[in-house]
C-alpha cells in the first residue's frame, strides 16, 4: 500500500548537517517503505527533487503545503533544533504550523531526531507542548530535550544522530590539517588569532584546508582566517574549501589527519572516519559530543588562553573506541513503522 510522507524541516539552504540528515532520512523510508512517495518541503525544491529523486515544494508556498499535508498519511518534522525560540520566534511558529495542520487534518505526526526548546515565550512553550503531545512518535537527540519535554507530560525516546548512520569509505590520510569554522559571536578577533598562531605552529609542515560548509555564515569567517594565516606565514599551503557536494566534503574530512572544528556534524563526521578532532565548542551539543569520548575540546565562551588545550591535542596519540563509534546508529526501522 502506498504511503504518502511529507518532510518539514530546514531543508535546501545547503546546511551540511541537515542536508546530510534528509538525505539519509529519504534512503532510510525508501529503504523500509517500498511504495512511499515523499514531499520535502524545501526553500530550494528544484534542487532537493533532484539531488533526492523526491517530490518538493517551497517552504513557504503554504497553498502547496497545505494541500500535501492533506493528503499524505504522515508529517516527519526533523530533524535539528527547529521547535525553540532563541533563533527566532518566526521560525518557531512556521514548524508549528506545519505540524499542526497535519493534525488538524488528522494525519499522523512524528518528531524526528530534534533538540526542543529553549521556547522561552510562555504562550509558544504551552503551543509547543500541544503539539508535540499530539505526535504519534517522538524522537529527541539529548538528554536535555528529553527532560524538558517530560516536564511536560511527554514521553519522549532518545535516539543518536542519524549522521552516525552515514558510511564513510576507509580513505587514506594524506598529511592534510583541516580547520571548519562558522560566524558566531562566540568567535573574537582575539581567539582567532590565537588559533591563527597556533596552527602555524602545530600544522606548517602540512596543507591546510578551511571548511566552509554553509557559504552564508561560514565563507567570510574562513576567508578571513585565510588571510590570518597567510599574513603569519606566507609560506602556508593554505586552501579555502566551498561549493563542494556533501559526499565531497565527507570524503575531504575523512582524508585529514586533525580537524578543528566548531559544527557539530563536522565533528561528528571528523570522528566517524577516524580523524583526529578538537571541537571548538559554541554549543552545548559540541561539547556532550566530546565529552561524550572524553576528547579536548576548546571552550569558545572562555576568554582564556587555550594553548595548553591545543598542544595536549597535538600530541595526544589517544585512540577512540571505534566498536561504540559503530554501535552508534538511529533505529530507522522503527521510525519507519510508525509511518
Amino acid at each position: 500500500m502506498t504511503k504518502k510522507i511529507c518532510i518539514s524541516g530546514y531543508y535546501g539552504f545547503d546546511n551540511f548537517g541537515d542536508e546530510t540528515i534528509l538525505k539519509i532520512l529519504v534512503e532510510n523510508i525508501k529503504k523500509y517503505c517500498d511504495d512511499a512517495v515523499i514531499t520535502v518541503f524545501s526553500s530550494n525544491p528544484h534542487k532537493t527533487a533532484k539531488e533526492l529523486g523526491v517530490n518538493s515544494i517551497h517552504t513557504f508556498n503554504i497553498k502547496a503545503l497545505i494541500n500535501s499535508v492533506m493528503h499524505c498519511d504522515c508529517l516527519i518534522s526533523g530533524g535539528g533544533s527547529l521547535l525553540q525560540d532563541a533563533t527566532s520566534k518566526k521560525s518557531l511558529i512556521y514548524y508549528l504550523f506545519v505540524l499542526f495542520s497535519a493534525q488538524f487534518f488528522r494525519k499522523r505526526t512524528i518528531i524526528f531526531a530534534q533538540g526542543i526548546g529553549p521556547v522561552n515565550d510562555k504562550f509558544l512553550r504551552r503551543l509547543t507542548a500541544n503539539v508535540i503531545k499530539k505526535a504519534k512518535y517522538v524522537t529527541l537527540r539529548d538528554i536535555k530535550s528529553v527532560n524538558l519535554v517530560k516536564q511536560w507530560g511527554i514521553d519522549a525516546f532518545l535516539c543518536n544522530d542519524p549522521v552516525w548512520n552515514i558510511e564513510i569509505n576507509n580513505i587514506q590520510k594524506q598529511k592534510k590539517t583541516g580547520i571548519q569554522l562558522r560566524a558566531y559571536s562566540f568567535l573574537t578577533d582575539e581567539f582567532l588569532s590565537e588559533l591563527a598562531r597556533l596552527v602555524n605552529k602545530y600544522y606548517s609542515d602540512k596543507e591546510i584546508n578551511i571548511f566552509s560548509l554553509q557559504n552564508n555564515i561560514d565563507l567570510k569567517v574562513c576567508e578571513d582566517f585565510k588571510q590570518r594565516l597567510s599574513a603569519l606565514n606566507p609560506k602556508l599551503n593554505v586552501k579555502v574549501i566551498k561549493n563542494c557536494s556533501n559526499e565531497k566534503l565527507i570524503e575531504d574530512v575523512s582524508s585529514l589527519d586533525d580537524l578543528i572544528a566548531m559544527r557539530y556534524h563536522a565533528c561528528l563526521i571528523g570522528i566517524k572516519a577516524g580523524v583526529k578532532v578538537l571541537p571548538l565548542s559554541y554549543d552545548i551539543k559540541v561539547e556532550t559530543l566530546a565529552k561524550e569520548f572524553d576528547m579536548e575540546y576548546v571552550d569558545l565562551k572562555s576568554t582564556g588562553s587555550f594553548s595548553d588545550i591545543f598542544e595536549r591535542f597535538f600530541n595526544s596519540t589517544k585512540q577512540l573506541d571505534r566498536k561504540k563509534i559503530e554501535s552508534l546508529f538511529f533505529d530507522f526501522k522503527t521510525l519507519c513503522e510508525k509511518i
